[in-house]
């Protein structure tokens, strides 16, 4: 039987669980996860210029640069076999990085899907309010700079996603399992062992 490879991209407001569905797609599937975050946050802690740049940009609430994400979203796709299923968190949250993605994955003929999580602005605030009353990372305490970035670059790069026909929107106010459930009835998974 043949397995087509899944490329999934998860995107949505801060606070959305974006982060928590991927990793919840990774441990079920055993598929590979790429975070921008991730390997953002660990750039961030070397002490290099890129490091001290990145440090104050989290401190400020801004994006990183969307040469430095596609930069880290190459690298990242191209070492994956055409064969094998992936999973990418953040990289998608600015117009050139869609644009991107679209072009990279149609060229290698590879299909993927773009699942949007959504919340609304009062619940981006309520949780991330909430992760401040424990471990909070570095950036929660500016909520309206992420989301003022949300709108301004994340909303138009979502557009171009959904006039590709590859936006799948699942609504992320309802619990995690429930939102998990979601996105596999979204994805068309039936996710057994011998699926991953």
């Amino acid at each position: 039987m043949h397995r087509v490879a899944h490329t999934v991209f998860f995107v949505g407001k801060p606070g959305c669980g974006k982060g928590t569905q991927a990793k919840r797609l990774a441990e079920v599937t055993g598929w590979p996860m790429f975070s921008s975050g991730g390997l953002l946050r660990a750039l961030e802690e070397e002490d290099t210029p890129i490091g001290r740049r990145l440090k104050k940009q989290l401190a400020e609430g801004t994006l990183s640069p969307h040469w430095l994400a596609m930069y880290l979203y190459l690298k990242s796709l191209f070492s994956i076999d055409t064969k094998q299923s992936a999973i990418f968190d953040g990289f998608n949250r600015k117009v050139p990085e869609a644009e991107l993605i679209v072009d990279s994955l149609s060229w290698l003929e590879r299909s993927f899907s773009i699942i949007l999580i959504k919340i609304s602005d009062e619940e981006a605030h309520r949780r991330i309010e909430g992760r401040s009353q424990g471990g909070a990372r570095s950036d929660d305490h500016v909520v309206a700079e992420r989301l003022a970035a949300f709108y301004e670059h994340t909303e138009p790069a979502i557009e171009i996603f959904r006039d590709a026909g590859v936006l799948l929107e699942i609504d992320g106010e309802q619990s995690p399992e429930a939102v998990f459930a979601a996105v596999k009835r979204a994805l068309a998974l039936e996710l057994a062992p011998q699926s991953a």
